[in-house]
């Protein structure tokens, strides 16, 4: 079977993580190389014992292979923002697992395939890829004025580079929540909870909505929305049904969504509890995925 050739560009934990999981799918795509820029890397001796070629050189041996098509930057925002003018130019896709947003948010479940002609695409946030789609699941049944999500990760999850732009992950992951979710307002809320054992990624999203609205339809259609992510996220699951309740608002006395759910992580890098990290990983192999089935496609219809 013909695939497509990726590469993962940054041999870190989230970089490990993402190999591990295109080499256990049998999809679209051929991991063809990590490269990283520590030659002393966990990531690259993982790698290298799997059989998939690496280096230490970054960017350049990615942009000297004209068969690798698909990469994904594991780097940091400030990394892509130099890598992304690279990869465009030799036509390579870029999956963007950074902070950076240069291209499109793209939710899997959402809206994945209204950008399968971009080049650069952005995977938001694990907050973002949690919750953004229960959102819209609402959204798609009646208007959502306003969308709050409190996104609660184990504190060992969360690494250094995380840390020093939390005001960044707010940000973005509210932006994605009004512009793929569709909400009119929204707030985002990070918690990083220290408890021994880790605790798994929980997520709380409140959805107040302003009009009458058919309450079953609604939940069916988070229901809906949380099966389809379980498909590529098989640790994703609502923790209970979402239930409707009057609360007070500063636009009065409204009807609220209320949804919960968690992540449990599949274990191929990370442990299980790291859930929010496990979701990153699980939706840039979805995306890689339809993008590479998309190019092969398009090479049939050229034929």
């Amino acid at each position: 079977m013909t695939k497509i050739k990726a590469a993962i560009l940054g041999s870190g934990n989230i970089g490990t993580d993402l190999m591990y999981k295109i080499l256990k799918n049998d999809g679209n795509m051929e991991l063809a190389l990590v490269s990283g820029i520590d030659p002393n890397s966990e990531g690259l001796a993982r790698a290298k014992e799997k059989g998939i070629a690496v280096s230490h050189h970054g960017i350049d041996p990615i942009l000297e292979d004209p068969e690798i098509k698909i990469v994904f930057d594991a780097t940091s925002a400030k990394a892509h923002k130099l890598n992304a003018q690279a990869l465009r130019e030799q036509g390579k896709l870029a999956v963007d697992m950074t902070p950076a947003a240069i291209g499109p948010f793209v939710v899997p479940t959402v809206n994945l395939h209204d950008h399968l002609e971009a080049m650069n695409v952005n995977l938001i946030s694990c907050g973002g890829q949690a919750t953004t789609p229960l959102v819209h699941a609402v959204n798609r049944v009646v208007p959502v004025h306003y969308a709050e999500v409190i996104a609660t990760a184990a504190s060992l999850s969360i690494g250094p580079g995380t840390r020093q732009n939390v005001d960044e992950f707010v940000r973005t992951t509210a932006n994605a929540v009004q512009q793929i979710g569709g909400a009119k307002i929204a707030r985002a809320i990070p918690v990083f909870n220290p408890a021994q054992p880790p605790i798994n990624m929980t997520n709380s999203v409140y959805v107040v909505i302003k009009e009458e609205f058919d309450e079953a339809a609604v939940i069916e259609s988070v229901q809906s929305i949380a099966a389809e992510i379980s498909s590529y996220v098989p640790g994703y699951r609502l923790k209970g049904t979402p239930f409707v309740d009057y609360r007070e608002t500063p636009w009065g006395r409204l009807p609220t969504v209320v949804i919960m759910n968690e992540v449990v992580g599949a274990g191929d890098f990370f442990p299980t509890y790291a859930g929010n990290l496990d979701i990153m990983t699980a939706s840039a192999y979805r995306v890689g995925d339809v993008y590479a089935a998309h190019f092969l496609s398009a090479k049939e219809v050229t034929r």
